[in-house]
């Protein structure tokens, strides 16, 4: 049933696309984008948080994108040549390009701090710096999801799903903090919506490079794989063992996550 569901999905969305995959992409992005959005929207409600909550949210998106990352990119991408040479420089590749953005761009975690190039350190304010933090984090999500619909719709569309899934609390840790260092409510909602429009756009930027090099789609399942997995086990998995307390529940907000992407992969049969 729930395969058909995905089946009928992705006929529709091609349909009223008119076969287009960057119409899909768009869609596909817009969604994202609208989850992560809709996450914000709970700073209207309370700018506070306990601990917990956001730590059970940041690993139950660590635990989608860990699935993610080989059930709809790696594996992909090995099984697309029947080698693991493309996807493996593919994995490197995406490591090296978001270890290089972590390393040069200004941004701020909420427990690491500050990251980037130190003369650059005083010139943002803390709140811009918490968001391309968040920016760089959703980099990956967006190119996952570009790219597995160019690869193969049904499974684009389910890495679509899931990311949208995970990326409603990822909104949610994104403005609440951001409502604790201002009195201002509307402010951190437009913050978490902009870092789901970056998504969005490297949604486009995906799909459209690698409809035009398609060849290179195997090393681009790969960049996206490793892209996420490095930025899941550098920096999602420490901000969330941070406080080394509630971690049964810290753990199976992972698991849950883990569990609902495998599922939704199974949709594929």
């Amino acid at each position: 049933m729930l395969e058909n569901f995905v089946t009928s999905l992705s006929t529709y969305l091609l349909a009223v696309s008119n076969g287009s995959l960057m119409m899909v992409a768009f869609y596909a992005g817009l969604f994202v984008a609208l989850m992560t959005t809709l996450g914000s929207l709970l700073a209207i409600i309370s700018h506070k948080m306990p601990d917990w909550g956001m730590d059970f949210s940041l690993s139950f998106a660590a635990g989608v994108m860990i699935v993610a990352s080989f059930t709809s990119l790696i594996l992909p991408g090995i099984e697309a040549t029947g080698s693991f040479v493309p996807a493996g420089v593919g994995i490197l590749l995406g490591i090296v390009l978001i270890y290089a953005i972590d390393r040069f761009v200004p941004h701020e975690h909420l427990v690491k701090g500050y990251e980037g190039p130190e003369e650059l350190k005083n010139k943002l304010r803390v709140v811009w710096l918490i968001v391309l933090a968040v920016i760089i984090h959703n980099l990956p999500e967006g190119l996952a999801v570009g790219t597995s619909i160019v690869f193969d719709l049904k499974t684009g569309v389910v890495t679509a799903i899931a990311i949208g899934i995970q990326d409603f609390p990822e909104g949610t840790v994104v403005s609440l903090p951001l409502a604790t260092l201002q009195k201002k409510r509307f402010q951190p909602i437009l913050m978490g919506a902009l870092s789901g429009v970056a998504e969005w756009v490297m949604v486009l930027v995906g799909a459209f490079f690698f409809t035009i090099f398609h060849s290179l789609l195997p090393y681009g399942l790969g960049l996206a794989g490793g892209a996420m997995l490095y930025v899941t086990v550098k920096e999602m998995i420490p901000e969330i063992y941070k406080h080394e307390k509630n971690e049964l529940l810290v753990t199976a907000g992972f698991f849950m996550g883990f569990y609902v992407m495998l599922f939704l992969d199974s949709m594929l049969g």
